[in-house]
């Protein structure tokens, strides 16, 4: 395993969280598909072992461990839990808000909450009539004195049902300079979450609705300037959302392998283990081609993230190859599983049912192709890993540290 990027400190980590998972995640599982709804103490427990503060800087009470090491977690939740895994993804696109936006006060106030597991953050940007048409959306925030009144619907949003402070862009204005970053806490006057609906997968997270109606927030809750927004949105996604769901996709992708190469040693047909059939071997042989690639992209993404390198490209296509390879192991799974994995007494149904789930979010396929083709013709408008490292390395955000320390402390740069 360290072969793909990774030390020895990555490597204890992955066990760390692998026993954690192993322990504390799988007993809960039948529960948590029973049940069908979100797991509030298993998400509090996780946030508690400080996991969330992967890429928080060590100064704010976090890891300041950077995006491999996030990977690293995410991907070993998911291996026992993609909801897990998506509950400990979607709470860091809540951090990275905070990390490139957030004045220096906000940072002191809820890093380190977020950081000791105190504190769950998401970010809310999905809108029913506009998708991921980001500029279409319609909520809105106007300014009263010392403070702003929201209002609008989120959907999607994830950790909705567990989360503590929510990050939501709205607009405040016309065009792409008209949208605002806002730090809303649950309990305000005004705010309220949907009822959590029914979903194919992922059982034991929440990504929900979000209602505003006349939500009153101090001003200084506003992240960065107005007109910051869309940056926030879509600096979260890059940044944060590919990579996230790279890794909970992994975390899948190794699970389907492992399940599935039991199945063929504990199956026997025509007096051999059903590995000995040279289809099934076949259809083993192409999981791990792909697990393998996968890992290689995913891992190679973060990498380069943390080192601060334009990696816009790299981590589109991380997301991309891991989500539809996933996918694709899965069925393949289901194939030699036959009839046995119909039922839920095995988990390969559980495994395609979530890895269906990673597709959507931070951009489909398609999305991902689209954009990829637009750096391949250099029509593309700029990169934002670059953009968000130039941001840390030119702009004094901060009193307390120098500009390396700002630098490492985004996540970009590990050290």
């Amino acid at each position: 395993m360290h072969r793909y990027f990774t030390d020895q400190r990555h490597e204890a980590l992955r066990h760390r969280v692998r026993d954690f998972a192993e322990r504390e995640v799988r007993p809960r599982i039948a529960e948590m598909e029973a049940s069908r709804s979100v797991c509030h103490a298993l998400s509090r427990r996780i946030a508690r072992q400080g996991w969330i503060g992967a890429t928080v800087e060590r100064g704010y009470g976090g890891m300041g461990a950077g995006h491999l090491a996030k990977t690293v977690i995410i991907e070993e939740l998911s291996r026992v839990s993609a909801a897990m895994g998506a509950m400990v993804q979607a709470s860091q696109l809540g951090v990275a808000k905070i990390i490139h936006f957030g004045s220096e006060e906000q940072k002191k106030t809820w890093l380190p909450a977020i950081a000791a597991g105190e504190c769950l953050p998401t970010i809310a940007v999905t809108e029913p009539h506009s998708g991921g048409h980001v500029l279409g959306m319609s909520s809105s925030a106007v300014r009263d004195g010392d403070d702003y009144i929201l209002n609008g619907r989120k959907i999607y949003v994830g950790n909705s049902h567990v989360g503590d402070l929510h990050g939501v862009v709205v607009r405040t204005g016309e065009g792409s300079h008209g949208l605002s970053a806002f730090l809303v806490e649950h309990d305000r006057p005004g705010f309220r979450v949907g009822p959590q609906a029914a979903t194919m997968g992922l059982h034991g997270f929440s990504f929900g609705e979000l209602f505003f109606d006349n939500c009153r927030i101090p001003a200084a809750n506003l992240l960065g300037r107005e007109g910051d927004g869309l940056a926030v949105a879509y600096s979260s996604s890059v940044l944060y959302g590919r990579p996230n769901l790279t890794a909970v996709s992994l975390g899948i992708h190794q699970a389907v392998l492992e399940e599935t190469a039991r199945f063929c040693a504990e199956r026997h047909r025509y007096g051999k283990p059903l590995h000995a059939l040279t289809n099934i071997k076949l259809k083993l042989g192409r999981i791990q081609s792909r697990l393998l690639t996968a890992r290689l992209a995913a891992y190679h993404a973060v990498h380069l993230l943390d080192r601060g390198e334009n990696c816009d490209a790299e981590l589109m296509n991380a997301k991309l190859v891991n989500v539809e390879s996933a996918i694709e192991s899965a069925r393949d799974a289901m194939d030699i599983h036959a009839a046995c994995g119909l039922f839920t007494d095995r988990p390969v149904e559980r495994y395609l049912r979530d890895a269906h789930h990673i597709f959507a979010p931070a951009g489909t396929s398609d999305v991902q192709l689209l954009r990829l083709g637009e750096l391949a013709l250099g029509t593309a408008h700029g990169e934002w890993s670059g953009r968000l490292s130039e941001r840390v390395r030119t702009e004094d955000r901060t009193e307390e540290y120098d500009h390396h320390h700002a630098y490492a402390g985004a996540g970009l740069l590990t050290g």
